[in-house]
């Protein structure tokens, strides 16, 4: 029997209309990357995962399909497993055997994407309640009324931690501490810092995947809030800022241009930018003293052979 609900925490902040038109009058100009995800958006991503110069996901992968066994020993059976940032449910589905958790609550801000993620994972895992979570999981963690008493273990892979500026990673690591209460733990997957030229390769794909990614928050800004601008007159941009430990990706104005939405214009400069996500890369120990500063214990870290992923297992104290 199958076991499955879904629960619409979808908050004011999420609203896309305020964000545009904030991070458009802003200088420089900048919308947050949790806009990127419409469901056509988290498709997009889905196809990012799959190209040869993207490494996070396939490395991230193999280790998880290699751990989950000691992971399970490390971390015990049973847990409230919990996922931020679900997406496609792709991770968890290596570890779900082994970890047996008693119930299975993803959280994702693409309502349409996060339902249909779940029904498929329901009928796949017929054993397993699943309590999906519509929220914008960067301000808050809600765990439904119908997700029983138990430890919490929150998995949050694919190094979407990097997504926030150091301040507001420490933020997030204190929610997660909140939210896991004591003898809870964190399995977190964080992208390292490497080559420059790998980054690089990493977020400007050959078949242009993550570009038409980033170029989707145009199209969507016209779909959703009518703005009259033209997508074709941006390009994707995206580089390693060595001296910020991140990767940025940009939209930049091939031409002298006005954007308008409802009744609001806002000029571009040829050339121009409208930063989009900053991916921030962590070595080992700025990661660990990031999280014993949140009051997460690391438990254990592993790192591939050509140390381009690591993944860390830390105990709420």
């Amino acid at each position: 029997m199958q076991k499955v609900t879904f629960h619409d925490h979808r908050p004011d902040n999420l609203s896309f209309y305020d964000a545009v038109i904030e991070g458009l009058s802003r200088k420089p100009k900048s919308i947050p990357p949790k806009f990127f995800y419409d469901e056509r958006g988290s498709m997009l991503f889905d196809r990012i995962c799959e190209q040869p110069e993207y490494y996070p996901p396939s490395v991230e992968c193999r280790m998880l399909s290699r751990l989950a066994k000691e992971i399970a020993s490390l971390t015990g059976v049973g847990h409230i497993l919990i996922e931020p940032g679900a997406g496609s449910a792709t991770k968890v589905r290596l570890i779900l055997d082994r970890l047996r958790p008693s119930a299975f609550v993803p959280m994702d801000i693409s309502f349409d994407y996060l339902k249909s993620v779940t029904r498929e994972l329901s009928q796949e895992y017929p054993w397993l309640p699943v309590h999906a979570v519509h929220v914008d999981f960067t301000h808050s963690l809600p765990v439904p009324e119908e997700v029983p008493p138990g430890r919490r273990l929150i998995f949050f892979p694919g190094s979407s931690l990097g997504n926030f500026r150091p301040h507001e990673a420490r933020s997030f690591l204190n929610l997660i501490r909140d939210t896991l209460g004591d003898d809870g733990m964190l399995l977190i997957g964080v992208d390292t810092k490497k080559k420059e030229s790998l980054l690089n390769a990493a977020y400007n794909d050959a078949a242009g995947v993550t570009a038409k990614f980033n170029l989707n928050l145009l199209h969507r800004m016209r779909k959703e809030l009518g703005a009259d601008l033209n997508p074709d007159t941006f390009d994707h941009r995206a580089f390693y800022n060595a001296r910020a430990g991140r990767v940025e990706m940009h939209l930049v104005s091939r031409v002298e241009q006005e954007l308008r939405i409802n009744g609001y214009s806002f000029h571009f400069s040829e050339g121009e930018s409208l930063h989009t996500e900053n991916s921030y890369k962590y070595a080992p120990e700025e990661l660990m003293e990031m999280a014993r500063n949140s009051g997460l214990t690391p438990v254990r870290h592993w790192i591939d052979k050509q140390g381009l992923f690591a993944i860390y297992l830390l105990m709420a104290r």
